[in-house]
């Protein structure tokens, strides 16, 4: 399984971004899929997960501003941001493994990982 992400940058605060991880190897269907990201010297930090069936499940911070989405046929999961923050500001990551969406909320390390890409929201 390889991931990919692209989509990440610099933008303002209140500004917007969208987020995309190719898979290879398999298609988000087969798994569970979720965005992570981490700030130096911080710990990571699950953003959203989503299953194969398309259940959902939000960081508290981002509910309500934060979407993930997935296209089977695409292979691609999708992490539309609104209304960034100073605060959202890390690496973003693009995970995929086997097991269920109650993984995610047990904060379990997941099986594979795409290599990043950075988001920063100016003040």
């Amino acid at each position: 399984v390889q991931l990919k992400e692209s989509g990440g940058g610099s933008v303002q605060a209140g500004g917007s971004l969208m987020l995309s991880c190719a898979c290879s190897g398999t298609t988000p269907n087969y798994h569970l899929m979720a965005w992570f990201r981490q700030v130096p010297g911080k710990e990571r930090e699950g953003v959203a997960a989503i299953n194969s069936y398309g259940n959902t499940r939000y960081l508290d911070s981002v509910k309500g501003r934060f979407t993930i989405s997935k296209d089977d046929d695409k292979k691609t999961l999708y992490l539309q941001m609104h209304g960034l923050k100073p605060e959202d500001t890390a690496m973003y990551y693009c995970a995929a493994d086997p097991r269920g969406i109650e993984f995610f909320e047990l904060g379990g390390e997941f099986a594979f990982w795409g290599q990043g890409t950075q988001v920063t929201v100016s003040s």
